[in-house]
């Protein structure tokens, strides 16, 4: 029986990616904390996981957590934006990719295409510089991952025949800063995307420490303004709201 692609959100930014047969993961935060940011959402064994190769859209390290790719399993490729893969290799990772926007790579039969993002690159608080990317992936499914973005006119002409637009809506705080989608705006750029499907990502996993309780019903909220936003902006995209740990099929009727 063939394999069917689908996703598993796991929570934040990183989204399992089952596509041709292959695995992929994006921006994996797997642990239960980073600075001074607690995980609400259930931990994650990120030794069952095991890619062919992850996609980092950004160096923050919310979104390339160290810790978490040094324990997946296997040896995944690391696909990384341009200024990226120094930092990588500096840390011990052997098999990394760096792509500027509008440069492929094929991971055994499935595209992956840097492609931009309106976002700070820099790895805070003195880290490197990188860009900032969001990737388009084509296997038996095409697939757009934003990364962190705010709104851009190009993204009318990202990915034509979109299955999937992965979204960021939120973040882990009271107020987002510049270069990052809210649920308006991300309901906005359905309209230029068109995509068939869209998953709200970014949201509820990270907590500042101390005010998950007084957070909670923000922390959850914006997933699903996100989907009132887009049955009005958008009315023609089908958005599924995951749980972390939940998964969706691409290829159901």
């Amino acid at each position: 029986m063939p394999d069917v692609d689908r996703i598993r959100f796991i929570g934040h930014a990183t989204v399992e990616l089952r596509l041709s047969g292959i695995t992929l993961l994006t921006d994996p935060f797997l642990r239960n904390r980073v600075g001074p940011l607690v995980r609400r959402s259930r931990s994650v064994d990120a030794g069952s996981i095991a890619p062919e190769a992850v996609l980092i859209s950004h160096l923050d390290r919310d979104h390339m957590d160290l810790p978490s790719l040094r324990a997946l399993a296997g040896e995944p490729r690391l696909i990384v934006p341009r200024g990226g893969a120094a930092f990588a290799r500096d840390h011990g990772f052997e098999h990394v990719t760096e792509l500027t926007v509008g440069q492929a790579v094929e991971v055994n039969g499935v595209e992956v295409t840097a492609v931009p993002a309106v976002h700070d690159g820099r790895r805070a608080p003195y880290g490197p510089t990188a860009e900032a990317v969001g990737y388009a992936v084509n296997g038996g499914s095409s697939v757009y991952f934003a990364g962190d973005t705010d709104l851009f006119d190009e993204m009318a002409g990202l990915a034509p025949g979109l299955d999937l637009a992965l979204l960021p809506v939120a973040g882990w705080g009271p107020r987002l800063g510049e270069g990052h989608l809210d649920p308006e705006r991300a309901a906005k750029a359905l309209r230029l995307l068109r995509p068939r499907l869209a998953v709200p990502i970014h949201w509820g996993t990270l907590h500042p420490v101390g005010l998950g309780r007084l957070m909670s019903h923000q922390l959850e909220r914006s997933p699903h303004e996100f989907a009132r936003y887009a049955a009005r902006l958008a009315p023609d995209v089908d958005v599924r709201v995951l749980a972390p740990g939940e998964s969706l099929s691409l290829t159901d009727d």
